[in-house]
């Protein structure tokens, strides 16, 4: 059933997540982590719809989804050709591990035992914004993670977003 839920697509209007901020949380000895209330309160429209948990592409962390932005991300791969043995390759690479969470009552979350351990996770958390969804990090891999690119910044902003074409109403400088 949670598989079936994942791939479903929901074929109402859904308005993009613009998620801000960072945040400091511990987890509790069974993997539970509750929302900051900033956090939450960003999170109210979505937060009844459940969310898709998994590990990040790029780091040791972990991605969370509300379930109307995923919905949007495996509308890109099921794009994918599956005839094409590294599209497929990549499907199941990208869709393995991942889990739908639920938040109870009191705000909190359940991050599963495996996903923990990808992560490396330990009690201190950041939970970090990424536009439409949060990354979840051991608190100490965070910090280092963001000293690492904050070295050479400038050159990566130049090289991300310096090819941009500048439009005078977008408010980027």
């Amino acid at each position: 059933m949670g598989f079936i839920r994942i791939l479903a697509p929901r074929f109402k209007a859904i308005k993009l997540i613009n998620l801000i901020g960072t945040y400091e949380c511990k987890a509790d000895a069974k993997g539970r982590v509750m929302f900051p209330a900033a956090l939450k309160k960003q999170l109210k429209n979505v937060m009844g719809d459940g969310f898709v948990i998994k590990r990040s592409v790029f780091n040791q962390c972990l991605e969370i989804h509300p379930m109307s932005e995923w919905d949007k991300v495996v509308g890109q791969v099921s794009k994918l050709n599956r005839f094409v043995k590294k599209n497929n390759d990549f499907i199941r690479s990208y869709m393995s591990g991942l889990k739908v969470v639920d938040v109870d009552g009191a705000g909190r979350f359940l991050i599963p035992k495996d996903l923990y351990g990808f992560a490396d996770l330990q009690k201190e958390l950041v939970l970090s914004s990424s536009v439409n969804m949060i990354e979840i990090w051991d608190k100490e891999k965070y910090e280092a993670s963001v000293a690492e690119t904050l070295v050479d910044f400038g050159t990566l902003a130049e090289d991300v977003m310096g090819n941009q074409p500048q439009d005078e109403s977008d408010g980027i400088s």
